[in-house]
């Protein structure tokens, strides 16, 4: 799955903060202190970077060309 633009709830752009989300998590920074951060207060929002997985390098190794 890929992250979605917008929360599916409540249409709140969010798409553009993946990448600061995995960064902040790589520095070691607990996923509520980046949540918080980032600005993220709802609990729709939150959900979807807290229930993400991205496998989208898993499914690119399996497509044939």
């Amino acid at each position: 799955m890929i992250i979605p633009v917008r929360c599916f709830s409540c249409g709140k752009p969010i798409g553009h903060l993946w990448e600061r989300y995995k960064k902040m998590l790589e520095e070691g920074i607990s996923s509520k202190e980046a949540l918080d951060k980032l600005g993220l207060k709802r609990m729709c929002c939150r959900q979807i970077f807290l229930t993400h997985s991205d496998q989208v390098e898993l499914i690119a190794k399996l497509k044939k060309w």
